[in-house]
């Protein structure tokens, strides 16, 4: 076997043929090929970073390098040799233990910036000697060249620079922005009131995207769901945009913001032929109205972007049509703060959803036996949705969209007894199962109300035609007046049944309805009535499905006047379509970058834990920051992935391990394209108590259809910003850790393969020094091991303090129960741990045999405070978390 070692055995191969070791060889680099790196005005160089990998079956051998690039004012391309670099601390290799063959040979060179600060495209050569052809990376890849892009140090000021040729009709006001590095402007024009049951139409130009580099644009992939498109140079999504964004070739972001939901007025961009970005808008007000668009320049997109969400949210509250009653209530529902000690369950619990897991024939004795068989494999979940098929519909047989509600109740065949006996006996039989909530539609159903059944009996109802497309034809809804008493009695009688959540769906109907006046009396009010009746009733325990309509974007999401709401952020979870899987993970990083700076939680959906995708969409859920539900069919369970994403907690509850940041797609992936073979990266962020403490988090998918292999540089990881302070890099699932490294080091990467499907979580951590006896000790605390985002599980911000001696304390405090891992650099070795080392629970000693070294790094502590908590016959008091002093000299 060829390996590492003095027992390696030699390569079997005298003579070197160059076509097969070239075949053989690999090359990567940061900047990377196939995507675009911005450079800031104050960077007046760029470090290339490259690793050469050959395989061991041949001779090592000297290899040269060259970087290829037109970085020059005449443009003309030239080359420019890399110089291998011996290093003290090899950089990581993820996993490299499954691909042991190769020799790694690591190479650097520094580009300095053109004189005119023209963007620079690039690509590598390489030879195993002066003798030898060059290998081109691009002919062996799919990878097209990199490119880089220079800012300026002054960014033009006036909205002409970045917008050729808009139109007069819109008036421009520049606007004071609230985020640092940015313009921003105002832009808006007039649209004309509707004419009967017309909508008013206007058709209004902002022009040509001056200097662009590519573009990416949110757009409505169909009524209910966002999705990312991308471009590069003239702009071209096939459907309707709320936001888009322009990278520009002096490396500067323009974003524009299509605000809907105020005045009636829904506007979104659309192309011209010719690439201008044409602001198409439709009025329902009889009232003249407005079009309203935000355009901010910054450094960075994520800049740009909270420039133009900020200055909408001024907007939006400007125009609030709530009435005072509601704001009130809304009022005392945030200073009572509704969601801090239950809320916790409600986002933070493991929950299991019917939809997937038990078909469409819904029956109570499936959702019982279900929750029996959960029960029987030792996974305890907090909060059950009973999914669609529980209600009282007509048309039995007919098309979901032709059956209409009738009545509160449950339907009798599957539920017999009525829905507070099936609530009352799961909440009897799992004690477990603090929440229980049920599936509707904003309208009723489907079809929305039955006209013969009781609901329209008892409320005034209105009929209404849709929208040509999937849905079209006429429906029967709850009329303006009646829809606030009936939410009111709906969700009065669904908490005396027992549930006391819900998850309200089809919401995009609201905008499916076509006529004028329908749209102008509905669409609010049944926002307003949902939310406030969901609010009194639920805590705003309430999921919000298929809402991405622009005109519940801006009107009830975007808003901060009442607790934050759990949304959908992506079209479902398909278990059967093996191409949906990575574009689900890709859709909900892209989407959420919007969706965070909203005042919701974006749910990715509910996933299947026995599933050919089943791990990816595991890790794609711990990264995302906000809810895991599972639908797995009874007793297709995987255990192993469920214990990955979760722990157990001290009061005997599961909970998820939620980084308290918000997942997205980073900074340098917002403009790369589904079909290009590079990485998809997840960027999180978990944060202590103190503003110096915080771990980056970075989920990392293989969406391509090939496997990838790419150099991670630790500037990928949100919040890695200072120059000198070291962060180590712990993988998961495999436990490796990096050597320490900054921004500022030699080698501040990380080399990660991925087949298709694979997936890793890359943690930074960042190291705290103390200095005792002389000696420098290194320390960070990893959270919980074996953990997906076991970081996630650290409360507050750790302490350390020097001790006399040599030895060091430090002070962690976990929300839940498992393995706490400690990084320090000084261990003493595993023979010598219990001589050296104290590890007290409540001031007490737990048993030494919980305290080890980790088998896969000899500088990593473990600590099993599961084992530690049962043994020691602890209960958990009056607090949910528990505090671990650790002393090692």
């Amino acid at each position: 076997m060829v390996g590492d070692g003095p027992h390696e055995k030699p390569s079997q191969l005298k003579f070197v043929r160059v076509a097969q070791m070239l075949l053989f060889s690999n090359a990567l680099c940061d900047p990377p090929l196939g995507q675009t790196t911005v450079l800031k005005s104050s960077q007046d160089n760029v470090k290339f970073t490259v690793l050469l990998e050959s395989s061991k079956s041949f001779p090592e051998q000297n290899w040269e390098a060259v970087l290829w690039h037109n970085g020059h004012d005449a443009r003309e391309w030239k080359e420019l040799a890399l110089q291998e670099t011996t290093i003290p601390e090899t950089p990581l290799a993820v996993q490299s233990d499954i691909r042991p063959h190769v020799y790694r040979r690591w190479f650097s060179v520094i580009l300095d910036r053109p004189s005119n600060s023209a963007p620079v495209q690039f690509t590598l050569k390489y030879r195993l000697s002066s003798y030898d052809t060059w290998r081109w990376v691009n002919e062996h890849s799919c990878l097209t060249d990199g490119e880089l892009l220079f800012q300026p140090e002054t960014p033009p000021k006036d909205l002409v620079n970045y917008l050729k040729d808009f139109s007069p009709d819109f008036s421009i006001e520049a606007a004071e922005s609230e985020t640092p590095h940015t313009r921003l402007w105002s832009l808006t024009s007039s649209v004309r009131g509707a004419e009967g049951k017309a909508s008013g139409f206007a058709d209004t130009s902002l022009g040509l995207p001056r200097g662009l580099s590519r573009w990416f644009s949110l757009v409505r992939i169909w009524s209910p769901w966002l999705a990312p498109r991308h471009g590069q140079g003239q702009f071209s999504p096939h459907e309707d945009a709320v936001l888009s964004s322009f990278l520009r070739m002096d490396g500067l972001h323009l974003v524009l913001l299509a605000i809907s939901g105020v005045d009636e007025v829904l506007t979104v961009f659309k192309p011209d032929a010719h690439g201008n970005v044409i602001a198409h808008s439709r009025n329902d007000s009889t009232e003249s109205g407005q079009v309203r668009i935000v355009a901010a320049v910054g450094t960075t997109f994520n800049a740009a972007l909270a420039a133009v969400i900020y200055h909408a949210r001024k907007v939006v509250r400007g125009y609030d049509t709530m009435s005072k009653e509601v704001q009130e209530e809304m009022k005392t529902a945030l200073e009572k703060d509704v969601k801090a000690e239950w809320m916790e369950n409600w986002y933070d619990g493991l929950t299991y959803c019917t939809w997937n897991a038990l078909g469409q024939d819904l029956h109570e004795h499936k959702i019982f036996d279900a929750l029996d068989v959960l029960k029987d494999k030792g996974i305890y979940i907090t909060n059950l949705i009973i999914d669609d098929n529980w209600q009282s519909v007509d048309n039995h047989g007919e098309s979901q969209f032709h059956r209409g509600w009738t009545d509160f109740e449950a339907n009798k065949q599957g539920f017999p007894g009525g829905l507070k006996h099936t609530a009352t006996t799961i909440r009897e039989k799992h004690p477990n199962i603090q929440h229980i909530a049920v599936w509707h539609a904003i309208l009723g159903y489907w079809g929305a109300v039955s006209p013969t059944g009781n609901i329209a009996k008892n409320y005034r109802t209105r009929k209404v035609r849709k929208s040509k497309g999937l849905v079209e034809g006429t429906m029967t809804v709850v009329d303006e007046q009646d829809v606030p008493r009936m939410y009111d009695d709906f969700y009065r009688f669904l908490l005396a049944s027992g549930i006391d959540s819900v998850k309200t769906d089809a919401q995009f109907f609201l905008d499916v309805m076509d006529d004028a006046d329908d749209r102008r009396d509905l669409i609010k009010t049944y926002q307003d009535a949902w939310t406030i009746a969901s609010l009194r009733y639920f805590s705003i325990k309430a999921i919000s499905c298929m809402s991405q309509i622009p005109q519940i974007l801006f009107h009830t999401q975007l808003p901060t006047n009442k607790p934050r709401l759990m949304v959908r952020n992506s079209d479902d979870f398909f278990p059967d379509v093996p191409s949906s899987h990575p574009f689900h993970i890709f859709t909900n990083a892209l989407t959420a970058l919007l969706t965070s700076h909203l005042n919701v939680l974006p749910d990715w959906d509910m996933f299947q834990t026995s599933h050919p995708y089943s791990s990816f969409h595991g890790a794609a859920r711990c990264v995302s920051g906000g809810p895991i539900y599972i639908t797995d069919t009874p007793g297709q369970h995987s255990l192993p992935l469920i214990h990955s994403m979760t722990a157990p907690t001290i009061r005997s509850t599961t909970r998820i391990l939620r980084p308290n940041a918000i997942g997205k797609c980073i900074e340098a992936g917002v403009y790369v394209p589904y079909e290009s073979p590079r990485f998809l990266k997840v960027g999180t962020y978990h944060t202590g108590s103190s503003a110096d403490y915080g771990v980056s988090i970075l989920g990392i998918f293989n969406i391509s259809e090939q496997s990838l292999t790419e150099l991670v540089p630790l500037r990928d990881f949100d919040g890695v910003t200072e120059e000198g302070k070291e962060y180590i890099i712990r993988a998961h699932p495999s436990g490796e850790i990096s050597p320490p490294m900054s921004l500022s080091s030699e080698f501040s990467v990380v080399e990660l393969a991925l087949d298709t499907k694979g997936w890793n979580v890359l943690t930074a951590y960042p190291l705290h020094s103390l200095s005792s006896s002389g000696e420098r000790t290194d320390i960070a605390v990893l959270g919980l091991v074996g953990k997906m985002t076991g970081a996630a599980a650290v409360v507050g911000t750790p302490g350390f303090e020097s001790r006399d001696m040599g030895a060091v304390r430090v002070n962690v405090t976990v929300k839940a129960l498992g393995v706490l891992g400690i990084y320090i650099s000084t261990l003493p070795p595993s023979s010598a741990i219990q001589d050296h080392t104290m590890v007290l629970i409540r001031n007490q000693p737990i048993p030494v045999h919980t305290v080890t070294v980790a088998k896969d790094n000899d500088k990593v502590l473990e600590i099993d405070v599961e084992a530690a908590w049962r043994e020691m016959g602890l209960e958990a008091g009056w607090g949910n978390e528990v505090g671990v002093e650790v002393v090692v000299r």
